[in-house]
């Protein structure tokens, strides 16, 4: 598994500053990709970091790296809290959303939008997402923005920056241990 790309892809989860990241990640064995995130985990988890497969495809998975405690105060939110009981998530329990979410992605009737609210996005775009499908959006940034566009902006700004940061460090020999930040 790439630690480039995992870098790459989920700096601000890395840096404390975004709830969860998700990737797309190639493997050529099932098996070592499961060792992988096992030994990536004994990393993490002193740091507060999670990292687990949402789908294992043949050759690629769908990988979430995300923050328990961040997860559970943004589905505190009853707003966000809402469009998950909307979307037929009986237990609102972050790790019981989380199983839930699994489930619908892999039963794949329809793509789980609800998952931007796993992924930091402000529930109000999450929901207006939902409801235009996808259209009559304000702005692109990170995410399609329905709600408060400068927030939105700012956001991606603090995102985009520290992932140049995050990507300088890790090509000039930083490790992944430093940059996994414990808060």
């Amino acid at each position: 598994m790439s630690t480039e790309l995992l870098v790459r892809c989920c700096a601000p989860t890395l840096a404390g500053i975004k709830t969860g990241s998700l990737y797309s990640c190639p493997f050529e064995d099932r098996e070592t990709l499961l060792h992988d995130l096992q030994e990536l985990n004994l990393l993490f988890s002193p740091r507060g970091l999670m990292i687990i497969p949402l789908s294992i495809g043949i050759d690629r998975a769908l990988l979430y790296l995300f923050r328990l405690k961040q997860l559970t105060h943004d589905l505190r939110c009853p707003f966000a809290q809402k469009i998950l009981s909307d979307a037929g998530y009986k237990d609102l329990e972050p790790v019981k959303c989380i199983r839930s979410l699994i489930d619908r992605l892999q039963n794949r009737e329809d793509f789980p939008h609800e998952i931007g609210l796993f992924l930091s996005y402000p529930p109000e775009d999450v929901q207006g997402f939902i409801e235009n499908h996808a259209r009559n959006y304000k702005r692109i940034c990170a995410w399609k923005v329905y709600g408060d566009e400068e927030e939105a902006q700012r956001t991606f700004e603090k995102y985009k920056k520290c992932t140049k940061s995050y990507c300088r460090s890790f090509l000039a020999g930083c490790s992944l241990e430093k940059l996994a930040v414990a808060i």
